[in-house]
């Protein structure tokens, strides 16, 4: 058992007299991307046929199971990630983290599993953040990343679903994970995602696969590999880990969500704000339900209708590779990569460099989004949750 590191506080499930004030021990002007131990996680068990029930805060540590367990034989195991940030008067938020309970109730259905509902998941975030309050670096020096891991913890040997299943979460202070523009290559021999596979779900299984690809272009000096569709070969879906924009002429495209691409929050989030922008979505089935739902439930005024029907210049499409080497401006998304902008793009030794820099599309979209997301610009959309 790994022991508890930093400010140490009451080894109890009430954390709630915890200083929200006060900072772990730690250079906050260095806090990288790496593994940064804290002080507590959560643990919740569900067995074969149940749901789950009550989970604890427990002191931080290494886990045991058996080396049948239908995680570590067949990788039956989804993971999940999202932010805490502090405010300026010390207060920390959470972003969407409902999104998340969603998204892993779908991928849990998808790998036969079971799944907190989406309350347990957003109460489990909050205990956890808040037993490690300390541990969330002040405004401007980074954010705490939460991760939520659902595995087959229960033993089996045939292929079929586990008999007991472990929902764990914990935390790490983190900073940037790419410093500056992006370079990317495009890989056209490995793909990420097969039609009818699990490229939309955050499977454990679907990113070691991208380790060779990305070992291999770090090799060369590129920052990570934007892939290819495994049918045709000729569009583009996902970097290793995020979503991607271009930009041209004004006009915001992402590629579409067919089954192979994680359908990112940041993603969706980045898309929602560009409407206040005045950049203008073009209509696909999801955003079709969306508006639908709003209306049925009286959510939009006349003026807000007219806004989000007149969809055009924000497009979720299937991209070409030739669309990307022409766009004025390509970036990345998504929790951990935040808004990422993307400096060159290598493509079968052709090179194309982008515009980047504070009068770009996706720097005026990282201040929107990071302001909210930090408490700096009004929430008017309640899309953050405060622990309390």
């Amino acid at each position: 058992m790994a022991q508890p590191t930093g400010q140490t506080i009451s080894q109890t499930t009430d954390t709630s007299t915890a200083d929200a004030e006060t900072y772990a021990d730690f250079n906050w002007d260095e806090v990288g991307f790496g593994m940064v131990p804290t002080d507590y996680m959560y643990v919740m068990k569900s067995s074969e046929g149940e749901s789950f029930t009550q989970g604890n805060v427990t002191p931080f540590g290494n886990i045991e199971m058996s080396p049948y367990a239908g995680i570590l034989n067949y990788g039956q195991g989804l993971i999940e990630g999202l932010k805490a940030y502090r405010k300026e008067d010390g207060r920390v938020l959470l972003f969407r983290p409902e999104q998340n309970a969603q998204r892993l109730k779908i991928g849990a259905e998808r790998m036969c599993m079971p799944s907190p509902s989406v309350e347990q998941f957003v109460e489990a975030v909050k205990q956890t953040v808040r037993a490690n309050k300390h541990w969330v670096p002040p405004q401007g020096k980074g954010s705490l990343y939460v991760r939520p891991l659902l595995i087959g913890s229960g033993p089996v040997l045939g292929l079929c679903p586990a008999p007991e299943y472990t929902f764990l979460m914990y935390v790490c202070p983190v900073g940037n994970y790419h410093k500056g523009p992006l370079n990317l290559v495009v890989e056209d021999k490995l793909h990420r995602a097969t039609p009818g596979g699990t490229g939309d779900i955050k499977a454990i299984t679907n990113y070691s696969p991208v380790c060779k690809a990305l070992t291999e272009a770090r090799a060369k000096g590129f920052s990570d590999v934007l892939f290819l569709d495994a049918v045709t070969k000729k569009y583009i879906e996902e970097v290793s880990t995020c979503n991607i924009f271009i930009v041209k002429d004004d006009v915001i495209s992402t590629p579409a969500i067919v089954g192979t691409i994680l359908p990112g929050i940041t993603r969706k989030s980045i898309i929602e704000i560009a409407l206040d922008f005045g950049y203008q979505v073009s209509l696909s089935e999801t955003l079709v339900f969306v508006i639908r739902w709003k209306v049925c439930c009286r959510q939009f005024d006349k003026q807000e209708l007219i806004k989000i029907c007149q969809f055009d210049q924000v497009e979720e499409r299937t991209i070409p590779v030739e669309d990307l080497l022409e766009a004025d401006e390509v970036f990345c998304s998504g929790t951990v990569v935040v808004i990422s902008p993307v400096g060159s793009i290598t493509y079968q030794d052709k090179r194309v460099e982008y515009k980047t820099g504070a009068e770009t599309v996706s720097q005026k979209l990282y201040v929107m989004l990071t302001g909210i997301q930090t408490g700096r610009v009004e929430d008017k959309r309640g899309w953050t949750v405060e622990v309390v």
